[in-house]
């Protein structure tokens, strides 16, 4: 008990109760990493190899729900946010062993769900993979800076902000990925709005001309 209160006051960005659990888990594991050391360092080496073994083998579950987000590549992303000017882009940079990461993408898709369309649309890419996307976008993928997930808004295919923000020393300003920050913080709501209000005239189109009628035919001077 006095582990897990001490874990849950240190990482206060943590938002649902199984991370909370999860890391209680990861610092029990190290815990007992340095107990088996100091018993036996024979008994010390198995047990971190074997805890090795099991993360390379069971991979964390990744969230497979419904969504409406599109999935960039460092090849894509550039030219998918300079591709439409009038498009607002949310994207999450993302890895997926960060455990926060994985705590937010039901939560994203949610999102995603309930405010895509044609003039506000979500997406996310993989830093953890494509490590040039996170120097281009300054995304840090150590586990110490504490920066994934970080959400971007874009608008012309330019940054407008971001969160979690970082201070002078690269590290992350804590900030809780909950849906109601998220809503707040980017001001979801009124981004919708003014997407929709855009959407309406591109739907309709321009108007036609009106028909300009047919000229009569002429009579010759023969006909009379």
């Amino acid at each position: 008990m006095f582990l897990s209160a001490i874990v849950m006051m240190k990482n206060r960005r943590s938002i649902t109760v199984e991370q909370h659990i999860g890391n209680i888990f990861m610092f029990s594991k190290v815990a007992n990493a340095i107990l088996f050391f100091r018993l036996d360092i024979r008994m010390g080496l198995l047990y971190l190899t074997l805890c090795i073994v099991f993360l390379m083998t069971c991979k964390p579950p990744l969230y497979m729900g419904p969504e409406y987000i599109k999935y960039f590549s460092d090849k894509t992303i550039d030219e998918e946010l300079e591709k439409d000017k009038r498009v607002t882009w949310i994207v999450e940079f993302f890895a997926n062993w960060s455990s926060e990461c994985q705590s937010f993408a039901p939560i994203f898709a949610d999102l995603s769900l309930k405010y895509n369309c044609s003039g506000l649309q979500f997406g996310k890419v993989d830093v953890g993979r494509y490590t040039d996307v996170s120097t281009r976008y300054k995304v840090s993928t150590s586990p110490l800076t504490k920066q994934l997930p970080t959400l971007i808004l874009f608008q012309g295919g330019t940054e407008i902000m971001r969160r979690p923000q970082i201070d002078k020393k690269g590290r992350a300003v804590s900030w809780t990925f909950s849906e109601e920050n998220v809503i707040r913080e980017f001001n979801l709501n009124e981004l919708y709005q003014k997407a929709k209000k855009q959407q309406k005239p591109r739907e309709e189109g321009p108007e036609e001309p009106p028909a300009v009628p047919a000229a009569a035919p002429q009579e010759s001077k023969k006909d009379k």
